[in-house]
């Protein structure tokens, strides 16, 4: 299976090419500009330079040939309203277009922990748009014919994967290394029973596998 992995460069993007490179499956690393390709070239990886502002056509092009794209491209923490509308729902949805337009059925998505309209209602000033953006984003995808899966982790860590998980469709809230959600995405796109399922992740004690294939 050949995977698009958009928003490479970001640090699940990174964990993510890397596992998909150590197993039978190959790695295309969408990246916003050439100098950020020497980490993915090193791994093996095909690259492609792509701004997700651009056109849908662009994306679509970039995922010629693949069998499956991930989405996990974020405006980041220290963007403003204009950037979050830009790339976590424009971005997310022109990339969901661009799958039909290039027959990719499998899509998963990397979303945040809670998207419900609740969240949005309880959210803070700042971050109720980044959460409004993801919640749209996903109903847009839910609501086409792709194989979707949408991942909601928890508080993100930058500390050293467990390899161990817990996620269910709710979980309570917790923390969860970046490469354990890497992990969970890669499980995710080899185990066809999580097609059509948006589940949350947080740290727990079940190994990956395990945890996706009780999903």
């Amino acid at each position: 299976m050949k995977i698009l992995v958009v928003g490479a460069n970001g640090q699940i993007g990174k964990h993510l090419v890397r596992f998909i490179q150590e197993s039978e499956h190959e790695a295309k690393a969408m990246i916003r500009n050439e100098a950020q390709s020497s980490y993915f070239t090193e791994l093996g990886a095909e690259t492609v330079v792509v701004d997700l502002e651009g056109d849908t056509k662009e994306i679509a092009k970039a995922a010629e040939g693949v069998d499956a794209i991930v989405f996990t491209a974020g405006s980041g923490p220290h963007t403003g309203k204009d950037k979050t509308i830009m790339i976590d729902l424009d971005g997310a949805v022109k990339t969901i277009e661009a799958a039909k337009l290039a027959g990719v059925k499998r899509f998963v998505m990397v979303s945040s922990f809670d998207t419900t309209r609740e969240a949005i209602q309880e959210a803070n000033e700042s971050f109720a748009p980044y959460v409004a953006a993801k919640h749209y984003a996903d109903e847009w995808l839910k609501a086409t014919d792709l194989d979707y899966t949408i991942v909601h982790p928890g508080g993100l860590t930058n500390d050293s994967g467990t390899g161990k998980v817990n996620v269910a469709v709710k979980v309570d809230r917790g923390q969860v290394p970046r490469e354990d959600v890497a992990s969970v995405i890669f499980s995710s796109l080899v185990d066809a029973n999580t097609i059509g399922e948006e589940f949350q992740v947080v740290s727990g004690e079940t190994p990956v596998k395990e945890a996706v294939k009780s999903l």
